[in-house]
């Protein structure tokens, strides 16, 4: 927290004069009679930090970082080690990521196997990105550098930049890559890169274009058989291969053995693209401090008023009058006679 006016600040030297004088003023009293002092104290203390103008990070939503989905749909996807199967935790998982993107947030979608397609180009309209998400399907093998390449050139203000990048030139486009937009690809695979472009080429030019690759691990290193019937191949999990695509783009790697694991990485990696830290002003946080430490000093008061105990004269509270004194108070009647 930082503060806007830190001057303020000095006038808490005037809490322990007020605190020494209270003290001295009130000697021997009951200790409900303290209470409306304490509650004024802290709004003393409250309006005090109100001037100072904290300035607190606040998490807003952030909907100028377009976001690109890119899933391995290899015929290893059908993996059953992750309940229901690799392929259905991750449709799962990656449709609860993007129903959480606030609105307006923009994201699109890519499959990969023998070759990447571009299946959503990035949009607002989520409800089509869970479409395309439902409609995916095992394919053949696994091309994991062309996935994040085809992401790359399908974020806003990249698609000029494909085929001067693709082949190792400075980009054909006239436009600065510093000024491009912020943007990201979520990388999801479950195992090695057996075809397409090489996944260190396909780093280097999403950082030359300034995407940010978070890579997400889906299984075991060791590999997991799919179904005996099936014709997939059954291939070990690359970490290190992913873990270098990430680092190189100023990413994060994911681990996931599980659906659970799964979730906390994709509710983590949201958070992460779609959510920013601003200073913001909270110093009506502690405007509203005030109104209610008053409200208790003054609900305190007043309970100590109608509880406080009657006059011993009379149950009532009020002073008993005796016969003799209200006689004396009556001026004495004459008789006359008649």
């Amino acid at each position: 927290m930082t503060l806007l006016w830190p001057e303020a600040f000095l006038a808490y030297l005037l809490v322990p004069a007020f605190v020494g004088f209270y003290a001295w003023a009130v000697r021997r009293r009951p200790w409900r009679r303290h209470v409306p002092a304490v509650c004024y104290l802290i709004t003393l203390c409250a309006m005090i930090l109100a001037l100072a103008r904290p300035v607190w990070p606040i998490p807003v939503s952030d909907n100028q970082t377009a976001v690109m989905l890119s899933l391995d749909v290899s015929g290893s996807m059908i993996a059953t080690d992750v309940y229901p199967s690799r392929i259905e935790a991750a449709k799962k998982t990656a449709t609860e990521f993007v129903r959480a993107l606030p609105a307006g947030a923009t994201v699109g979608l890519v499959k990969f196997s023998t070759h990447a397609t571009l299946v959503t180009p990035p949009t607002d309209d989520h409800d089509r990105v869970v479409a395309a998400l439902d409609a995916l399907r095992p394919e053949a093998s696994t091309a994991v550098g062309d996935g994040p390449l085809e992401a790359v050139y399908a974020l806003p203000e990249r698609g000029g930049f494909g085929p001067a990048a693709a082949a190792g030139d400075p980009p054909a486009a006239a436009v600065d890559p510093a000024t491009l937009p912020p943007a990201a690809v979520v990388l999801l695979s479950d195992c090695g890169n057996n075809t397409g472009s090489p996944p260190d080429q396909a780093a280097l030019v999403a950082r030359r274009l300034r995407v940010i690759v978070h890579t997400v691990g889906l299984g075991s290193p060791q590999g997991a058989a799919p179904d005996v019937e099936s014709h997939a191949l059954d291939e070990a999990l690359d970490e290190n291969m992913l873990k270098k695509i990430a680092a190189v783009t100023d990413g994060t790697y994911h681990r996931a053995a599980s659906q659970a694991e799964l979730a906390r990485a994709y509710s983590g990696l949201g958070r992460m693209i779609v959510w920013k830290r601003r200073p913001k002003e909270v110093s009506g946080l502690f405007s509203a401090a005030p109104s209610w430490s008053g409200c208790s000093g003054g609900v305190w008061t007043e309970g100590a008023r109608t509880t406080a105990p009657p006059s011993a004269a009379s149950p009532r509270g009020r002073p008993s009058v005796g016969l003799a004194s209200l006689g004396r108070r009556v001026s004495p009647v004459r008789r006359t006679g008649l």
